[in-house]
């Protein structure tokens, strides 16, 4: 018989069965499917410690200490999106991703945006993500997980979370408004409330002095001012302690000839010229600190005035206690709203 009549009879044949191929067997004949497996937590520690800084390192001991995996070579938001990209390919997702990082409400974040991009920002990040430097987040990998930013004040900047939720394409991002401390002397992780205080770098007049603004800029807040911006750690149990850095502000300005740049003599000149250009104004209204707050320097190379400022930001440090129990901290629950901002 012919082969071609052979395979006729048995399409009429299968064509006319009773029972017809189930669901079941169809999937049988189907290629296997790897399943999907849901991991509680991941952690990714965005950052190394430099000079004195151990808040990677304790960071890095207390997520260990809860058993969670860590990932510890990832410093940009390209390469932690394309991580978990790879992880989703391979059926694997996370309901809690943590991810570490330094963040300052002047700075922005210490994640960059690609391994050599730029600090984190609102702008920096819609340029990256409109340049396409940044992998674009598959929609399924981050669909039902939190992503929680262990980064200080990052809560008050609801912008840039708002631009981290899109990024990651996340169902919810959860950041504290507070500073995040790690490997304290009395807890393994508390938050803290930061105050704000600002001097031009090296040109401090002393705790003394600079308690004296402490209370005119927080007349409500019951802290003697002195003690802490005198201490670096803490001293003991609650008590508010304090840490310093440093912010630049550097200009170059190009002229056509050398008789037209300013002669700048004193710091209330330099002062008084970059409070009549608006757009150096404006840089400093953004900043939020006070031009007298500044060294100002400037100087003279070629065509070219070079302006450059720098201010150092004392922030006082106070752990945040259980209100009705003075001898805790505060649980770091990030399920509080008052203690997290949550979109």
């Amino acid at each position: 018989m012919n082969k071609c009549l052979i395979l006729v009879l048995v399409y009429v044949l299968m064509l006319g069965s009773k029972k017809p191929f189930s669901q079941q067997s169809g999937a049988a004949l189907a290629s296997p499917t790897k399943k999907e497996m849901v991991q509680e937590a991941i952690v990714f520690i965005a950052g190394f410690d430099e000079g004195d800084s151990t808040y990677y390192g304790n960071a890095k001991q207390y997520f260990k200490k809860q058993g969670m995996p860590i990932v510890d070579s990832l410093y940009a938001i390209d390469e932690i999106v394309s991580y978990l990209n790879n992880a989703g390919e391979n059926q694997v997702r996370f309901k809690e991703i943590h991810i570490v990082s330094h963040s300052n409400a002047w700075l922005g974040m210490s994640l960059k945006t690609t391994k050599t991009g730029e600090r984190i920002t609102v702008s920096t990040l819609q340029n990256a993500i409109q340049d396409y430097s940044i992998e674009t987040m598959c929609d399924n990998t981050a669909k039902g997980s939190k992503i929680i930013f262990h980064s200080c004040g990052l809560g008050e900047n609801q912008p840039l979370l708002q631009e981290l939720k899109n990024t990651f394409k996340a169902e919810k991002v959860v950041a504290s408004s507070y500073f995040n401390v790690f490997g304290g002397k009395y807890a393994d992780h508390y938050l803290a409330k930061p105050y704000y205080g600002y001097y031009p770098t090296a040109e401090s007049l002393g705790p003394a002095h600079l308690s004296k603004e402490f209370k005119q800029a927080y007349p409500d807040v019951a802290i003697d001012w002195f003690t802490p911006l005198k201490t670096r750690q803490e001293s003991s149990f609650g008590k508010a302690y304090s840490f310093k850095f440093n912010i630049p502000v550097d200009w170059e300005f190009t002229f056509d000839a050398v008789t037209n740049i300013p002669t700048l003599e004193d710091k209330e000149a330099i002062m008084d010229w970059i409070s009549e250009s608006p757009e150096m104004a404006e840089v400093l209204f953004k900043l939020n600190i006070p031009i007298e707050k500044f060294r100002w320097r400037s100087r003279v190379q070629g065509n070219k005035l070079i302006i450059k400022g720098k201010t150092t930001v004392l922030c006082v440090l106070a752990p945040i206690l259980q209100p009705n129990d003075t001898t805790e901290y505060q649980n770091t629950n990030i399920q509080d709203p008052i203690l997290y901002q949550i979109l």
